[in-house]
């Protein structure tokens, strides 16, 4: 199944260049069933071991086959961080997909309460504070490794001051099966 899905990110890709859809959905829904659920899944590009894309969906909010087509071609062509991905990149480009479970909110009532509900290289966190959202992927440990580290590059991501868990912002956790 895993090698299924990169494919399947992979060729959403690929269509997009060559101005095709060979993605056989009909063939896919009947061999695998799974993907007419819904399923959320991010899709994470690198190339020279750089981030070169990374968009998803925190909820399922349509069928799995449909959230990875949505989000590799997105990932490829509309990250607004990236310039579109080109036919040279795509060649080279490692495809990385995450297949998250349903977030789950963290109650806590201090930063010490929080910090001990957090599974370091576990949890993916969801955190919000009025309009202002942001995630990281449990894999964004690795670059920071800390509790303290990985919030304060999530609050400034979400808009918000480094020290912005003070003020308690809403938070949620998930977990992620990698697909690589």
């Amino acid at each position: 199944m895993q090698n299924v899905i990169l494919d399947i990110a992979k060729h959403a890709i690929q269509d997009v260049f060559n101005h095709t859809s060979t993605i056989d959905r009909k063939d896919l829904l009947e061999f695998y069933p799974k993907f007419a659920k819904p399923k959320a899944t991010f899709v994470t590009l690198t190339l020279d071991n750089q981030l070169r894309g990374c968009i998803g969906s925190l909820i399922a909010h349509r069928a799995f086959l449909d959230d990875l087509i949505h989000n590799a071609q997105a990932d490829a062509f509309e990250d607004p961080r990236f310039y579109p991905l080109s036919l040279a990149e795509f060649s080279r480009v490692h495809i990385e997909v995450s297949l998250l479970s349903v977030p789950e909110v963290v109650e806590y009532r201090d930063l010490a309460d929080l910090k001990s509900k957090i599974h370091v290289n576990v949890d993916g966190i969801i955190l919000q504070k009025g309009s202002r959202k942001a995630t990281f992927l449990p894999q964004v440990w690795e670059q920071l490794p800390t509790f303290e580290l990985f919030f304060s590059h999530l609050c400034q991501k979400a808009g918000l001051e480094p020290s912005c868990l003070e003020s308690h912002p809403d938070i949620w956790r998930y977990k992620v099966e990698k697909v690589k």
